[in-house]
């Protein structure tokens, strides 16, 4: 099943396996269950001396397997036949189920282990989802470590019924005690504070005890990790407070035009600068999100984040790297059909949707690249543009007239998403030419119309235009002192991986400038007391 280069990538992994665990399979008569049986075996002949297999697993769900130490208790269950991007989540389990120690902050795994509650999850993935993985890692790595976890990991295309029958259109989708958890990318240390009901709290208190930095910024995307490395390299105290590291970066999946990288993917590269930034002494506070900005009360004071959470955390200059998100078609059906056929990642949730009919709404590159990837999986794709003409590169829109399961509308306005039973049954829209209505039948909806900053919270502190950013001059300076922008949530025209992270470089030099000219008020007020005396 594995081609002789993958066998021995697998067997140097497995070489870091210390402990002897067993795999469990419960198999069928079937193609999916041999194949699984054959990806198995490899597994034990790549390290059999500490890997072994029993086929006499008697779950319902056929095929799968388990992994689990002897008297560990681990209940670790992949109802899946894990390649794609999920073979790398199926080489850390065997690691972290042999006692190879994770890549996580040892807090975060004292939490894990000290969770007193008996939590069942059953996680639906696609082997093609980009942003499944954490999840599954994540809770891989909760039921490893915890034996009162339970994680049971599902392709939703190996078990399409189950699909159906909870009416499953987006993942990840994670269910936790047979009811709805979370849809989406989760870290860790997300869905800790979603099961943990007392960190919210911990963490507030935690973080509102630190010191005050001299460069906080917020946003971990490559605006921010740009920022953070030049900051850091200045010697100055340095933080990052972000929801989650890379940002938007992580559904991004391919990368082909960052000069220097010929090829790379979205997770891949936010964790690339995860890791580079981690090289450097910088306050990394993941999983926050921030509410408010508070300016100094004089030039060279202290600027007050205040958390989500409560938390409040300090600095003498702030850099706003906060990005943006997908941007709303905001008509009727959108928000409550959303994950039950309404969706914002083709990657994703393509394969949910093999064989039946979806449209993509938006002609810009994203939105054609989308309708090509999905013409090989859908039956039918309807793509629509409001302008007259595709906004996207020439050779992409050649290539999207090329297919034949494919329908263009220019000029054409989306007005409503339709649906019925909680499911998505429909599209209309407008001609915009002649003002007729039209209508067509389908069960999903991808939404691809470009992004929307993220700078809610300081719409009342900072001048911004009339999208929402943050206006900024040549340095990354705002309106207020001591507060810069970088990246996707300013004026800055281009939003582009290079060019944010130029801006975040940008600004984090501006910051320094800003430091070395501007004293705090109790240094200004101690050179000007020593000046009177002299």
């Amino acid at each position: 099943m594995l081609d002789d280069d993958i066998k021995q990538q697998l067997a140097a992994y497995l070489e870091r396996v210390k402990e002897p665990f067993e795999m469990v399979a419960s198999l069928d008569d079937g193609e999916s269950s041999q194949e699984l049986r054959e990806l198995l075996q490899e597994v034990v002949n790549a390290r059999a001396d500490m890997i072994t297999l029993r086929t006499d697993g008697a779950d319902a769900r056929k095929p799968s397997f388990t992994l689990a130490r002897p008297g560990s208790g681990t209940q670790l269950r992949f109802a899946a036949i894990p390649g794609g991007h999920e073979f790398t989540s199926l080489i850390l389990a065997l690691l972290w189920t042999g006692g190879h120690p994770p890549k996580v902050e040892a807090d975060t795994l004292e939490q894990i282990k000290n969770l007193d509650a008996d939590l069942d999850f059953e996680v639906y993935m696609s082997l093609s989802c980009h942003n499944c993985p954490d999840v599954v890692q994540a809770l891989s790595l909760m039921s490893i470590y915890n034996p009162r976890i339970k994680t049971t990991i599902i392709d939703g295309g190996l078990y399409q019924s189950e699909i159906e029958a909870r009416e499953i259109m987006g993942v990840p989708t994670v269910f936790l005690n047979g009811q709805f958890f979370a849809n989406g990318r989760m870290s860790v240390e997300e869905i800790l504070q979603k099961v943990d009901t007392g960190a919210a709290k911990r963490d507030a208190a935690k973080l509102s005890a630190k010191a005050p930095f001299e460069v906080l910024i917020v946003g971990g995307g490559p605006a921010g990790a740009a920022a953070a490395i030049y900051a850091a390299r200045k010697g100055i105290r340095t933080g990052v407070v972000a929801e989650r590291f890379g940002g938007q970066v992580n559904d991004t999946m391919e990368i082909a035009n960052y000069p220097g990288v010929p090829e790379t993917n979205g997770p891949a590269y936010a964790a690339q600068l995860e890791a580079h930034v981690r090289n450097y002494e910088v306050d990394i506070m993941n999983t926050q999100r921030v509410a408010e900005l508070v300016p100094a009360a004089q030039p060279g004071g202290l600027i007050t984040v205040k958390l989500d959470n409560g938390g409040t955390l300090h600095s003498r200059t702030v850099i706003l790297a906060t990005g943006a998100r997908w941007r709303n078609v905001n008509v009727p059906g959108e928000q409550e059909y959303k994950t039950k056929g309404v969706a914002y990642c083709p990657h994703c949730d393509g394969p949910l949707f093999k064989g039946k009919d979806v449209a993509v709404i938006g002609g810009g590159n994203s939105g054609v690249e989308a309708a090509i990837d999905l013409a090989g999986v859908v039956k039918h794709v309807t793509v629509l543009e409001f302008l007259p003409e595709m906004k996207a590169d020439a050779v992409l829109v050649k290539k999207l007239k090329s297919l034949a399961n494919v329908t263009i509308h220019t000029n054409a306005q989306t007005t409503e998403i339709t649906g019925e039973g909680g499911k998505v049954n429909g599209l209309k829209f407008k001609h915009r030419a002649d003002g007729s209505d039209a209508s067509v039948e389908l069960e999903g909806v991808f939404v691809q119309i470009g992004l929307v900053p993220n700078t809610e919270f300081v719409k009342d502190v900072l001048a911004r235009s009339k999208f929402g950013e943050i206006e900024v001059d040549a340095r990354g300076a705002t309106n207020v002192p001591g507060v810069f922008a970088a990246g996707d949530c300013t004026t800055v025209p281009y939003k582009q991986i290079v060019v944010a992270a130029g801006a975040g470089s940008t600004a984090a030099l501006s910051a320094f400038d800003y430091l070395i000219r501007t004293p705090a008020p109790q240094a200004a007020e101690a050179a000007a007391a020593e000046s009177v005396a002299a």
